[in-house]
C-alpha cells in the first residue's frame, strides 16, 4: 500500500512551495509582471470662455507597461479630454461654473486610478457684450480737457499728489483740478472709479493688449488664473518688449482677441470706467520692436476694430494709443472707430501732425517726458491739445499746460 499524502504533511508542503516558487518566478527571459499605471500627479486647470486648459506631471510608476493615453475629466458635467500628452483643453463648459479635474493614465494593461483633484476654477462669466448692449458712450470732445495720468500704483483719492490737485502751470498759477483720470484698469477698484466719479470725473481703464507682462497676481485681477498665464497657456507669446518683462503678443490668435476681451470686461467694464485706454496697439509697425510674428496694417485694423466694436457694445470709450508712432497712415485710418487719442512725446519726435484728423473734434492728450513745458505747451495749446509733461514712471507728478 502507498503511504497517504495526508499522512506526509512535510512532503507536500515542500512541494506546494517549490510549485508556487515555479511559478511566481520566471525564468530569464520570461514577460515581467505588470500592472496598471498608479494616479497623475499635480494636476493644475486654468479656466476660460467655456473650456479650461488642464495639466498634470506622470504617474511615479507605469506599471510595467507604457503609458498610451492620457483621459482628464471636468467635475461636474464629466466633459472629457483624451490625449498622449500631459495637458489638453476641455470645451463645451458652462460659463460662470466652478469645476475641478481628475486625470487618469492608460496602458494596455488599463485603466489606473483617478489623481487627485486639480484646483478650482471658474469658468468666464464676462465675455460676450450682455443681451441690450449699448449704443452710446462716453466721446470727449475737443478743448481744454485737464487730465491725470498715474499707472504706477493703486490710485489713492485722499492723496493730492495722485489726484493732481496740487499742480501748477507754467505761468505759476494753480492748475485746474483734472476732469479726467487715466488709471490702471486692474490695480484700482470699482470703488475708486466711484470715487472719481463722484467728484465729476471721467475714468479710463488703462490696459495692454499687443503685449502681457507678469505684472499682476490672480487676486489682484480678481480670476483664477492670470491673464498673463492665460495667454501664456494659449501660446499667442511672441518676441520680448525690449526694456521690459513682457511679451508682444500674435494679435491674429483667436485666443489674443478672447482672453483680452475678457480682461476688458472684467477689468474695465465691471468695475465702471468710461473709457479704455488701449497700450501696445499699434505693434505691426515695428516702433517698439520686433514682434516675432509678421504682422500688417490689416492685422492690427482687424484686431483693433473688434476690439473697439467690443468695447462700444460694452458702453466703453476707446482712447488709441500712439498711433502717431506707425509712420503710415494709421492714425487716419481709426480715427471713425478711435474717441480719443493718448499720444506720447508728439512734440519731441515731431510726429504731432499725423494726428490731424483728430483735431478740432475729438479730445488729444499728449504726454512728454523729456521737454519743458515752455517748449511745447505753446504747440499743444495753439493745436488744441491737452499737454502735460510726466515722469516716465507716471507716478502722478505732472506740470500740465492749462
Amino acid at each position: 500500500m502507498k503511504p497517504s499524502i495526508r499522512y506526509r504533511p512535510a512532503i507536500v508542503v515542500c512541494v506546494l512551495m517549490a510549485l508556487a516558487l515555479t511559478t511566481s518566478a520566471p525564468a530569464n527571459g520570461a514577460a515581467k509582471r505588470v500592472s496598471h499605471p498608479s494616479a497623475p500627479v499635480s494636476v493644475r486647470a486654468n479656466s476660460g470662455r467655456g473650456r479650461a486648459h488642464v495639466s498634470w506631471s506622470k504617474p511615479s510608476s507605469n506599471g510595467g507597461s507604457p503609458i498610451t493615453t492620457y483621459v482628464a475629466t471636468s467635475h461636474p458635467q464629466n466633459k472629457r479630454c483624451i490625449t498622449a500628452s500631459t495637458e489638453c483643453t476641455i470645451t463645451g463648459l458652462r460659463n460662470g461654473t466652478i469645476y475641478t479635474f481628475t486625470v487618469v493614465a492608460r496602458s494596455k494593461v488599463g485603466t489606473g486610478p483617478s489623481s487627485r483633484p486639480s484646483n478650482r476654477v471658474r469658468t468666464t462669466i464676462l465675455h460676450a457684450p450682455p443681451k441690450g448692449a449699448r449704443t452710446s458712450w462716453w466721446k470727449p470732445g475737443p478743448g481744454v480737457l485737464p487730465w491725470q495720468w498715474e499707472i504706477d500704483h493703486p490710485l489713492d483719492p485722499s492723496n493730492a499728489a495722485d489726484m493732481g490737485t496740487d499742480d501748477t502751470l507754467p505761468n505759476g498759477q494753480p492748475a485746474p483740478a483734472p476732469k479726467v483720470y487715466d488709471i490702471d484698469g486692474i490695480l484700482n477698484s470699482a470703488s475708486t472709479v466711484a470715487a472719481l466719479h463722484a467728484r465729476g470725473a471721467h475714468v479710463i481703464c488703462y490696459i495692454e493688449v499687443g503685449s502681457a507682462g507678469n505684472y499682476y497676481t490672480s487676486a489682484q485681477e480678481g480670476i483664477t488664473s492670470t491673464y498673463y498665464a492665460q495667454y501664456q497657456a494659449a501660446g499667442v507669446f511672441g518676441a520680448t518688449l525690449s526694456g521690459y518683462p513682457e511679451h508682444f503678443l500674435n494679435i491674429n490668435s483667436p485666443e489674443t482677441l478672447r482672453i483680452t476681451e475678457a480682461m476688458i470686461a472684467q477689468q474695465c467694464a465691471a468695475k465702471g470706467f468710461d473709457a479704455v485706454e488701449t497700450d501696445l496697439d499699434e505693434t505691426y509697425s515695428g516702433s517698439d520692436g520686433a514682434t516675432g510674428f509678421s504682422l500688417t496694417q490689416s492685422d492690427e485694423v482687424a484686431y483693433m476694430t473688434k476690439l473697439a466694436n467690443y468695447m462700444h457694445r460694452l458702453g466703453l470709450g476707446w482712447v488709441i494709443k500712439n498711433p502717431d508712432d506707425t509712420s503710415d497712415n494709421y492714425a487716419t485710418v481709426m480715427e471713425s472707430l478711435a474717441d480719443a487719442v493718448l499720444t506720447e512725446q508728439c512734440n519731441q519726435y515731431s510726429t504731432c501732425s499725423a494726428l490731424s484728423a483728430y483735431l478740432g473734434h475729438k479730445a488729444i492728450f499728449n504726454a512728454e517726458y523729456s521737454l519743458s513745458t515752455a517748449s511745447f505747451c505753446p504747440n499743444d495749446i495753439a493745436m488744441r491739445m491737452n499737454g502735460a509733461l510726466f515722469p516716465v514712471s507716471l507716478d502722478g507728478t505732472r506740470s500740465p499746460c492749462q
